[in-house]
């Protein structure tokens, strides 16, 4: 037999990307090569792999191959159940959202009250229905691997959800039986597989837990490995001491702070990034510390009074007995109505506001923090949702990344991918190498950016090709969503 008789036997997968530059999620260099996609895996990768054929072909000439980016910070408890609901974050390459954040779940969960903040995941959302409540954790859990999930999802155990059901009196701490009560809670949930537990101690629900109280109710955390992911008590005068609790809560259980949308909010506060971020520097040195943060300098969450005195301006998202408010200044509205803002802020309540109440230099600096996730913390039904929603990921990549050059794209791309990973513990994710999982997104790295704004806020982002979840294709612009390819990832 010659040489010229012998052949390579060809290789079949399911999907080929091909010419395209490599961004692996690890922080390595770009480089160019294809990946090939088989049973939901990454099978090969590389420059030489004309041995393979596939069902299906991707050009990713002149674009960046990556992992699918992972939202550490979610409110899409629910928005995962519809696929409408969740295109905001297919649109911008978010392949797995963690939710639950900010003490928030819908599991466990069966009351059928929802003091705020519980109503921005618990009631505001048109289904066609009233919400399904959840009495464990396992429900819920079931209820997403038997739906057509078009996201991996990765959930968390909120205390506030928690406090509300068992505390008899919110505005004192839990006794010995409601805390107990609340352990079996996240016990329950934590051998469901929840990733961890979250707190919100910020909202009046909570307010009134004490620290020993999120260490008590946490306690099953520590046997499981889970998470303590909090949205502090303070973000603004007493921020310090706010994030001194929460190191607090991990050193006694003996787990990871995640500390949620990192910023310092008020005139008086702005510049403090130095101090907050020498602080988790500091800490990190005796105990595992990550954070998050979002690249806007305005917040948003349920419209409440007491908050506007840290705003320059606030605007209404949404307000249940003034719809026809949605989307106005408040400053606008009072003047309107011939009362003081205050005063329309508790004509407007229950609602939603964004408070533009942040500094632009303390955003960029906690979002080149070498430990710095990225999550959006947007509400996937607000009527009038902060811009974040939909364009979060690629304003990193576009305007913080490409365009202001506050850190290179291979950076970027680590903290909405490797770094999540990494510390939330999600194997074979977050990373393109053989044996991974087949989340990937390709992007034009010329041309991404976020389109949505604070006047337009719903408008998809430029530039994003194709998104890939555990290798179905799933979200290509002018394309109908084709769900399917998520899985609800349980901790291992």
């Amino acid at each position: 037999m010659t040489q010229s008789d012998m052949s390579v036997p060809v290789k079949r997968c399911d999907v080929a990307i091909l010419g395209g530059l490599i961004i692996d999620g690890t922080g390595a260099p770009r480089y160019a090569g294809d990946v090939f996609l088989k049973d939901g895996r990454i099978v090969a990768m590389g420059a030489d792999q004309s041995d393979w054929q596939a069902d299906m072909t991707l050009d990713a000439s002149g674009c960046v191959v990556a992992p699918g980016f992972v939202d550490v910070h979610t409110h899409d408890d629910r928005a995962v159940l519809v696929s409408e609901q969740i295109l905001p974050k297919l649109s911008q390459g978010v392949t797995t959202v963690v939710t639950g954040n900010c003490g928030l779940s819908v599991a466990p969960y069966k009351k059928s009250e929802t003091p705020p903040p519980l109503d921005l995941i618990l009631e505001q959302m048109d289904l066609g229905q009233q919400p399904q409540r959840y009495a464990t954790f396992e429900q819920y859990m079931q209820v997403l691997e038997n739906a057509d999930l078009a996201v991996n999802v990765v959930p968390l155990v909120g205390h506030t959800s928690l406090r509300v059901q068992a505390v008899q009196d919110l505005n004192r701490p839990a006794d010995k039986a409601e805390t107990a009560q609340m352990r079996d809670w996240v016990e329950e949930a934590m051998q469901a597989g929840a990733w961890g537990m979250s707190s919100g101690v910020f909202y009046p629900p909570a307010k009134a837990a004490t620290t020993q109280e999120l260490i008590e109710v946490g306690r099953p955390l520590t046997a499981a490995k889970g998470q303590y992911v909090t949205h502090l008590r303070d973000e603004g005068n007493q921020i310090l001491e706010a994030m001194a609790e929460a190191f607090e809560v991990g050193r006694a259980l003996d787990i990871r702070v995640v500390l949620s949308h990192h910023k310092v909010v008020g005139v008086a506060n702005h510049g403090r990034s130095r101090e907050t971020l020498a602080a988790i520097l500091e800490a990190a040195q005796t105990q595992p510390v990550a954070l998050d943060c979002y690249p806007y300098h305005a917040s948003s969450t349920m419209l409440h009074p007491d908050l506007l005195v840290r705003a320059k301006r606030t605007q209404v998202t949404w307000s249940t007995p003034h719809p026809e408010m949605t989307g106005q200044m408040l400053d606008d509205i009072a003047q309107m109505w011939g009362v003081t803002e205050k005063e329309a802020a508790q004509r407007l309540v229950p609602g939603g506001a964004i408070y533009y109440a942040m500094d632009e230099q303390d955003v960029q600096a906690i979002l080149s923090f070498d430990n710095t996730m990225i999550g959006s913390d947007g509400i996937a039904h607000d009527i009038r949702p902060h811009p974040r929603l939909w364009g979060t990921f690629p304003r990193v990549l576009g305007h913080y990344s490409r365009d202001i050059g506050l850190f290179d794209l291979e950076t970027a791309v680590h903290k909405m991918t490797g770094l999540p990973a990494n510390n939330f513990g999600l194997i074979d994710r977050g990373v393109l190498r053989e044996g991974a999982w087949g989340d990937v997104v390709i992007f034009d790295p010329e041309t991404i950016q976020d389109r949505a704004s604070f006047e337009n806020p719903v408008s998809p982002s430029a530039g994003i090709r194709s998104v890939l979840v555990n290798g179905k294709l799933t979200f290509t612009p002018g394309h109908e969503l084709t769900p399917g390819g998520g899985q609800v990832l349980r901790r291992p």
